[in-house]
């Protein structure tokens, strides 16, 4: 969004109301002697023509001549043996034309006085001409060809053992069938390129001219080509997104600017989930479930929907990229959109594969269809709006109608990933991930406002990622190959590997910036609160890449406590990590009316509920499985308030925090003394260097020892009261499990 600037040319200016004294100047150029016929105007190049346009240009503006300080009659250059040119003052000397005006004589040898005259026009250029014939073949030349720089050894997949051509005839067929009709069976006519870059003359390069077209064409999209923007580099995307999509800018860092219409975020309550014989049994359904289900018919229309209106357009985006950095369990996905903007998102947030890599993609095992702006007919059944995010993972595929939030394709992604990993024995995780220079790993769990980004982001430990991770018998894995950070208040100060981040190829959503200038405004929510950036990973200074690690040694359970009863750490059992996993608790200020001061807890199960697709059990009892065999300690972290509720009493101070998350690093948290608490019943330390003894229990910060203890009593209701809605779901032989979690939660 563009805001608005003051007048950009000064009252002053000499530039002000027209072209004002232009400033002198006296261009060289080169000749031909008048004892010579004038060659044609074709063999004289640019700068040969210079002084004669300047001269038309000033003969063009009589009404201006006073003011200009450079008249005709005063462009005198030096003597005729230099090989320039002068304009005579007697109309003897120098003959009239049919106008009156005086004419150009030129009279000079190349090279000087007594030079000796080699060639009726001279030149003294040294570079050899260009091999093109017209401005076309010249554009053609100044661009080449990407091409693999390494041999490919051992590699697998459809593509793998044919030439180029048939590569490419492959790799058109695999997209034809992505786009294809359910109903007509087919694919359409598909080419790569812009459908705006026609050449007028010819191409003079070798390029091999690509495109598929499939055996059966019964329907109107058939007649006519689709062209496929394929895998596009960010400096393609950006000239495509500002070409063609209203709202797109470079701001003044070098990053896309761009708007994602009418919504500024998810529309949970418009995804929807089909509900087969299958995920009947494996999903997690009913009340406290994000998963709405659809039937398959009404997938298969919406699917239709989608891939129609992408058909019908001239152009559509391709991204075929990867999940998790984990070689032996990513997934290949592929993203068909229709701006440029969804493309480039995509492919700061996915990871980018090499060239290799993409010669031998061959069939994706994921496919998402972001129709975009795109409206679901709202007649169809299911449909509550104008919007629907459609998952159907028998099918593997994604359909996008009516928003073009891009988060959705991210975040459905990571719906996916909660699925098909837990088949494999790996556990996706909602979390940041940082390593420290010995190997130690360490996840962090937290919903917003609870200082997961901040304090997984430290400049003494590598960062594995910021989001979303797999935990497998390999160690640990991003999913994802960017970051997705939130822009609003964001300042240098602040977040200054954020703001450094924000650069060539990021994308940034929904800011408002200067007119003029293109500085972007991170306070101003004129469009929307919810404004983002997404960038490579590599865009992180201390990033690890490849973003693997090895098992996890600390898990860390965020928890931004407003009702302040909460301890600022304790050591988890692995029941009790399993129970605050599942509640994924933190506490928010409730409104923002004058004198309402009571906070209010959020729950979200696994500290992401709005992605999981399996019930929050499983992923617990995954998460003490490996916690048990690989020997990782949980932690709960309070980074709320102490001495009293939001309100009353004070937040704790953020260097507290991280002298607390460094002696969790370093291990010397595992050594302390620990005393229990009393109702919830946390192991909590007696001493952490640099941290006052006195506020690690919290009783002690509280003046009013009985509003504390009717306040502890209060958040432990809250936290049986959302327990309620897994305690029917059984775990663990004879339900052993599922009773050690119950009997690790508060006791009120």
């Amino acid at each position: 969004m563009v805001k608005g600037s003051g007048p950009r040319t000064p009252p002053d200016s000499p530039l002000k109301g027209g072209l004002g004294a232009l400033p002198p100047f006296a261009p060289r150029t080169r000749f031909f002697p008048s004892s010579s016929p004038p060659p044609p105007l074709s063999r004289l190049n640019d700068r040969a023509l210079v002084p004669f346009r300047l001269a038309l240009f000033a003969l063009s503006l009589p009404s201006i001549s006073s003011s200009v300080s450079l008249s005709l009659r005063e462009i005198k250059m030096a003597g005729h043996g230099n090989g320039e040119f002068s304009f005579s003052n007697t109309a003897a000397a120098a003959g009239t034309a049919r106008n009156g005006l005086t004419k150009i004589q030129t009279t000079a040898n190349c090279g000087g006085g007594g030079a000796k005259k080699e060639s009726p026009i001279c030149h003294d250029d040294s570079a050899t001409p260009v091999k093109a014939q017209t401005i076309d073949e010249l554009h053609s030349l100044q661009k080449k060809r990407s091409a693999p720089t390494t041999p490919i050894t051992g590699a697998q997949g459809s593509f793998a053992a044919a030439s180029e051509e048939e590569r490419q005839k492959q790799q058109l067929q695999s997209i034809s069938a992505s786009l294809a009709s359910l109903t007509r069976e087919t694919g359409p006519r598909v080419v790569k390129g812009d459908p705006a870059r026609k050449s007028e003359t010819p191409k003079v390069s070798q390029e091999t001219h690509h495109y598929f077209t499939p055996a059966v064409a019964v329907s109107d999209s058939a007649l006519k080509f689709t062209h496929v923007l394929y895998n596009l580099s960010p400096a393609e995307l950006y000239e495509q997104a500002i070409k063609y999509e209203k709202g797109s800018f470079i701001t003044s860092s070098g990053a896309l600017a761009t708007l994602s219409g009418a919504k500024t975020g998810r529309s949970p309550r418009d995804k929807r989930v089909v509900k087969d014989e299958t995920t009947e049994d494996e999903l997690w359904w009913g009340k406290g479930s994000p998963n709405i289900e659809m039937d398959e018919q009404t997938f298969l229309v919406n699917r239709e929907r989608a891939v129609d209106y992408l058909n019908s357009l001239d152009k559509v985006f391709i991204n075929d990229q990867f999940l998790n950095w984990d070689p032996a369990n990513r997934i290949k996905v592929r993203i068909v959109s229709a701006r440029a903007y969804h493309s480039l998102f995509m492919h700061n947030m996915c990871i980018r594969p090499t060239p290799e890599e993409l010669e031998n993609f061959g069939t994706p095992d994921f496919t998402i269809y972001n129709a975009g702006q795109f409206p679901c007919n709202r007649y169809t059944h299911y449909m509550t709006s104008s919007t629907s995010i459609d998952l159907n993972l028998a099918r593997r595929e994604m359909v996008i109608l009516g928003t073009q939030y891009a988060g959705e394709m991210k975040k459905g992604l990571f719906s996916v990933m909660h699925y098909l990993m837990p088949k494999r024995q790996i556990l996706s995780l909602h979390s940041g991930c940082n390593m420290g220079k010995d190997g130690d790993v360490a996840l962090f769990f937290g919903l917003s406002g609870t200082g997961k980004t901040t304090l997984s982001t430290d400049h003494n430990r590598y960062l594995i990622g910021d989001d979303e991770h797999c935990w497998s018998e390999n160690g640990v894995s991003n999913i994802e190959g960017g970051c997705y950070a939130k822009c609003i208040d964001l300042s240098r100060e602040k977040e200054p590997d954020i703001w450094n981040a924000i650069k060539f190829g990021t994308v940034v959503e929904n800011v408002v910036f200067e007119e003029h200038t293109r500085e972007v405004d991170y306070c101003d929510n004129s469009v929307t609160e919810n404004t983002r950036a997404a960038y490579p990973i590599e865009y992180i200074p201390n990033a690890k890449i490849p973003c693997v690690g090895p098992q996890p040694k600390n898990v860390i359970l965020l928890a931004c406590d407003a009702f302040g009863v909460l301890p600022p750490v304790s050591k988890l059992s692995l029941a009790q990590t399993m129970y605050h996993f599942i509640s994924g608790y933190t506490a928010l200020v409730a409104g923002t009316e004058e004198g309402v001061k009571e906070p209010r807890a959020t729950f979200s199960a696994c500290f992401g509920a709005a992605f999981i697709m399996l019930h929050p059990t499983k992923y617990a009892a995954m998460l003490a499985e490996k916690m048990q065999k690989h020997g990782a300690t949980g932690w709960l972290v309070n980074t709320g308030w102490s001495g009293g509720s939001y309100g009353s009493g004070n937040r704790i101070k953020l260097p507290y925090t991280r002298k607390i998350i460094d002696a969790i690093h370093s291990g010397s948290l595992l050594e302390a003394s620990y005393k229990k608490t009393e109702v919830f019943g946390l192991e909590i330390p007696t001493a952490v260097e640099g941290v006052p003894s006195e506020i690690l229990d919290p009783v002690n910060t509280w003046s009013d020892k009985k509003a504390y203890k009717d306040t502890l009593l209060k958040l432990a209701q809250l936290f049986k009261n959302n327990f309620e809605t897994f305690t029917n779901y059984k775990i663990g032989k004879d339900n052993k499990l599922t009773e050690e979690i119950l009997a690790a939660g508060p006791i009120c």
